[in-house]
């Protein structure tokens, strides 16, 4: 297996203009000897260059409803008989794309696994527990799924709000002088976004548990209470105290997540890390923020400057060429 260091060297011993072909080729190549590791199914990658893009908008490098149209356009003439590979690297984003594309993928596949190299945080856990069973290495995580909610020019937890709620409401009840200190803070929530963060909270756990139940558990005893029992556990936000709380294959698996330890097989490991390496320098040498591309190479990307749908030179982003999203976001 190369190196990232070694995987640099070969990019940069291409000629510049031959730099991007060079990308695309290594990451068709990857894609497809991952699909030889796993039997020979349909595998889609689905990344985002986050940690490499810190200053991007979020709006870019999260899960986004646009993101539809990437897996409509990946999967067409797909062998739907042959199951699903997805390689998953984001650190999450609004929860209504996320059940928009767990549905859609459902509706193609019966089987469905999840890759995981590196990252899939918060709406990338969800997509995660969609699945039949999802595949991690040591180095693998995966992380709370409380939705985060937009307050002002801040996005605040969910969890955080409703807490907030019922320490005033504690207080209050216990001291009425409490009430003039938290008088302006109430104020702040306001009765709609309270009720918003409550139904965000239910809403993100109700789907997951129903996903878990419909597919990863399907067929075992009490699904159902299994099901609701490990969606609680991801949307537990008080126990997790981050939304980034790293969550290891260990701990799901004592949850009852289906894993299988991707490093039980050296050849899928070092097939699946090559991916992720390459992927890095595609966030890292290219204009491209996300990305979705399939085992034959068809893709579809969103980029900074200017939005194209393919793999470009990068190119320095101009001011307010994106927006940041108001949607909830897991």
């Amino acid at each position: 297996m190369p190196s990232w260091g070694e995987l640099l060297q070969e990019f940069q011993a291409n000629e510049p203009e031959d730099r991007t072909g060079w990308l695309v080729a290594r990451l068709t190549d990857s894609l497809k000897e991952v699909s030889s590791r796993r039997s020979n199914r349909n595998v889609v990658l689905y990344a985002s260059g986050w940690l490499q893009r810190p200053d991007a908008p979020a709006s870019a490098l999260q899960i986004s409803p646009e993101d539809i149209n990437g897996f409509m356009a990946v999967l067409h003439g797909m062998d739907f008989d042959k199951g699903l590979s997805i390689v998953l690297h984001t650190p999450g984003g609004v929860t209504n794309a996320t059940e928009t594309i767990v549905q859609y993928l459902r509706s193609k596949f019966t089987d469905i696994e999840v890759i995981i190299p590196a990252y899939a945080m918060s709406a990338g856990t969800m997509i995660s527990l969609a699945a039949n069973r999802i595949l991690m290495d040591r180095a693998s995580q995966l992380g709370p799924i409380d939705p985060q909610m937009p307050v002002g020019p801040n996005r605040v937890a969910a969890n955080s709000i409703v807490m907030q709620f019922e320490m005033a409401k504690d207080e209050i009840k216990q001291n009425q002088r409490n009430a003039a200190a938290w008088g302006p803070i109430l104020h702040s929530i306001g009765p709609a976004l309270l009720n918003e963060a409550r139904n965000a909270l239910a809403y993100g756990e109700r789907i997951v548990a129903g996903w878990l139940e419909q597919n990863m558990l399907k067929g075992t005893p009490d699904a159902r209470q299994k099901a609701a029992s490990i969606a609680a556990f991801f949307n537990e936000a008080d126990n997790h105290k981050s939304h980034g709380a790293r969550i290891d294959r260990d701990q799901a698996a004592e949850q009852g997540v289906i894993i299988e330890r991707l490093d039980d097989n050296q050849e899928t490991q070092e097939a699946v890390l090559t991916l992720y390496h390459v992927i890095t320098l595609v966030f890292e040498q290219t204009a491209t923020a996300r990305l979705i591309m399939n085992d034959a190479g068809r893709q579809w990307a969103k980029t900074l400057s200017p939005p194209q749908q393919q793999l470009e030179p990068r190119k320095a982003r101009k001011s307010g060429e994106q927006s940041e999203s108001t949607d909830n976001q897991a």
